[in-house]
């Protein structure tokens, strides 16, 4: 069967650029052997689709790495018995290595609906554009293709899909400028989710396009004349407005198909940008221009690059039609984004410039890095992808872009962290204004600063638009106000235990704020706890039941718990809330479901193993493991024999479940350096959570005990842990715990 590498060929050679084709063909015979066998759901060989996003990516122009890369893109995720990282680096080099890894590591972005994104995984996603942007053109151009072949997977697969598209990877082709993709990433979304829809809409283009075709080509060739005349060097163009956006202008604006001024556009293309605005001036003269409808993007360029004149004008037949003037260079950037721009740009000098262009990245990730609050790291991400842009000027003349909403104060962070931290006042247009007024396009604003301001303000933190500012402004709490965040953070914590109704003393409190602050990642102690409270890294209100529960054990009620088992603690930890403590869930006791239950530390059961319930007094039902031996003892005590009721767990072996559970691993080891870091290592390979370490010396000479415990979907999760284990060379043997 064919796969496509022929063409590929063929089309890498009729660039007549400098490809190392040698290299691209090694990759291709490398990538088809590792996926032999291997078919897609269409019943097409799994290699045509690396080759046919490898093509994609030369439509990009991009280079000799990133070809083999898509080539080999899924060999090390798809292929792991066969492959490795290791091999790719010594086959292929460190550059095509990297750029693999980057695609490995981003997987399918979970989302429910178009309000919720799956956090880690954008992180990750983040984290490898910010290393080498080039991975995210290849992730793109894979999107692209499985959109195109969407078809061959069940409806409820391909809505899913098609969601995440619109809502993660559209918008992010948007944000690099990448328009051509974006358009058609689109379209292709809106096939799956609103198929009524989308027919609709392309019956009334066709309508339309067939009545007026004639008109709108009159039109091209009137201009054709005219540029002609003046001896200016040019291509035009016709098109149509994509069905994405007339969909989305018909139903959120509410708009007829009729009052659609931009369906039909013509773009000029010239050679330099003295010529454009010559050309404006001509289509000017030649058609009435509708009011308000001219946009200068060569002065002002949107953020993500794209520069051009748009103007509105009226045909002689009235019909009204968009224009759109550029230079070839521009007209590339605009399709393509910052891959025409690493095009058009090389060596070092480009990398700064689009570095320079993708500071938003780093600074979505200082925000991850500065906040543990998921909900606002998601807030940050939606408003430096999502956000309509406001353009406003410096008293210099200098453009400064902003999301739409932004305030005084993010323009005063946009321009340095130091004037925003000496900010006192603000002007728009040479008029006073309070500093939480949002500017408007085209506004000139200047910041008042004092050499004698106290710095900035915690209630900004509740203003200001853009996670830069947001970040500028804890930084410099973070640094500058430690005492002061620490005391903060103390006096948030206080009022969250005073809620509970039982006295406490200081050494208890932090006590409570150091094993808080080490279940969210925070290990320096109580201090740094209240510190990232006080500059707002963190809030108590997303900490409720963490703290609750900390406040439980460390001040414990007055009635005691009855158990025949050692001390009992919830031990359930949701992905959803980055590894934070909560109830236990998941259990039918007794045929109820909904029961307060608790996991005994004595056994530590997970979804799957066979379990019994023990009614406690005061705090709930604890669930062990059928053959724990604490429960097998307190079965056979008659004083408590009706106390133990049977239980299962509802959603069976948890495998369609999100939560995660404690499980304790006995790791029996080989001495020597760096033993632990190869097992930690190997689990974070393996994307699984480590809570907690302990080492115990063993009796046996040259060898250690590490108790792991890690969190677990489910026994069969648990088992396969074990069993990677066990693959170590320091390895001596693995087995499932006990708390005891």
């Amino acid at each position: 069967m064919n796969d496509g590498f022929e063409e590929l060929v063929a089309a890498i050679r009729a660039t007549g650029r400098k490809y190392d084709l040698e290299k691209i063909q090694k990759a291709y015979e490398y990538a088809a052997k590792m996926h032999e066998g291997q078919f897609r759901l269409s019943g097409e060989p799994y290699i045509s689709h690396p080759v046919a996003v490898a093509s994609i990516v030369l439509g990009l122009e991009l280079d000799t790495d990133s070809i083999c890369a898509a080539l080999l893109h899924d060999t090390v995720e798809d292929c792991a018995d066969k492959t490795n990282l290791n091999e790719i680096r010594r086959l292929f080099g460190e550059e095509v290595t990297q750029l693999v890894d980057g695609l490995t590591k981003i997987k399918l972005l979970q989302v429910r609906d178009k309000e919720e994104e799956h956090i880690e995984n954008i992180r990750k996603m983040l984290l490898a554009m910010n290393r080498d942007i080039r991975v995210i053109f290849i992730k793109l151009c894979d999107r692209l293709h499985n959109m195109r072949t969407l078809s061959a997977k069940k409806e409820e697969r391909r809505r899913d899909i098609a969601l995440e598209t619109m809502h993660i990877y559209a918008p992010l082709a948007h944000r690099l400028g990448m328009q051509k993709i974006k358009q058609e990433l689109e379209d292709l979304s809106l096939k799956y989710l609103d198929p009524i829809g989308y027919e609709e809409v392309l019956k009334l283009i066709d309508k339309k396009y067939g009545a007026s075709a004639g008109l709108i080509e009159n039109a091209k060739k009137m201009i054709e004349e005219r540029l002609t005349e003046a001896k200016i060097p040019f291509e035009v163009e016709s098109r149509t407005k994509s069905v994405y956006s007339l969909y989305r202008k018909m139903y959120t604006q509410n708009k007829n198909f009729d009052e659609i001024y931009d369906f039909y556009a013509l773009r000029i293309i010239v050679e330099t940008e003295l010529e454009c605005y010559t050309v404006l001036g001509i289509i000017h003269e030649a058609f009435n221009s509708i009011p308000g409808r001219f946009k200068d993007y060569i002065s002002t360029p949107k953020p993500n690059l794209y520069r051009s004149l748009h103007t509105t004008v009226i045909g002689h037949d009235g019909i009204p039609f968009e224009v759109q003037i550029r230079t070839k260079e521009m007209h590339e950037v605009a399709e393509y984004g910052i891959a025409a721009h690493w095009k058009y740009k090389s060596g070092e000098k480009s990398k700064d410039s689009i570095d320079e262009k993708l500071r938003w990245i780093a600074s979505l990730l200082e925000t991850n890095d500065n906040t543990r609050d998921p909900d606002e790291f998601i807030n940050s991400f939606k408003t430096d992808i999502f956000h309509d842009e406001t353009f406003v000027f410096t008293p210099k003349g200098d453009v400064i872009s902003l999301p739409l909403g932004a305030t005084v104060i993010d323009f005063a962070y946009a321009i340095h962290s130091a004037v925003g931290n000496k900010m006192v006042g603000g002007k728009i247009n040479g008029k006073i204004v309070p500093i939480d007024r949002v500017p408007e396009n085209g506004d000139i604003v200047e910041i008042l600063t004092s050499s004698a301001s106290k710095g900035p303000s915690r209630d900004w933190l509740k203003i200001v638009k853009t996670s830069e500012a947001r970040n500028k402004i804890r930084a410099w709490f973070k640094k500058e106000k430690r005492e002061e965040n620490i005391e903060v953070g103390k006096d948030e914590l206080d009022k969250e235990l005073k809620r509970y109704g039982r006295p406490y003393t200081d050494k208890q409190r932090d006590e409570i704020a150091d094993a808080v602050g080490r279940i969210v990642g925070i290990n320096g102690g109580a201090d740094d706890f209240y510190s990232t409270i006080g500059f707002g890294g963190l809030t108590i209100s997303r900490l409720t039941k963490t703290i609750k529960t900390e406040f439980d054990r460390v001040c414990p009620p007055t009635e005691t718990e009855e158990l025949p088992a050692p001390d009992i603690t919830p031990t359930i930890v949701s992905k959803k809330t980055n590894g934070r403590v909560k109830r236990g869930s998941g259990i039918v006791v007794d045929g109820q479901t909904g029961c307060e239950v608790k996991f005994a530390k004595c056994c530590n059961p997970l979804p799957g193993d066979s379990v019994v319930g023990f009614i406690t007094r005061g705090f709930g039902i604890s669930i062990h493991k059928q053959d724990c031996p604490n429960a097998l003892a307190g079965r056979k005590i008659p004083e408590s024999a009706d106390r133990w009721v049977e239980a299962h767990w509802e959603l069976g072996d948890n495998e369609a479940g999100t939560d995660l559970f404690e499980a304790i691993l006995s790791i029996k080891v080989r001495d020597r350096i760096g033993v632990l870091a190869e097992i930690t290592t190997m689990l974070a390979e393996m994307k699984v959570s480590v809570l907690d370490v302990i080492i115990k010396q063993v009796p046996d000479k040259g060898f250690t005990m590490v108790n792991l415990t890690v969190g677990c979907r489910n026994v069969s999760h648990a088992e396969s842990i074990v069993a990677r284990l066990r693959t170590l060379e320091s390895v001596e043997s693995v087995c499932r715990g006990s708390g005891t």
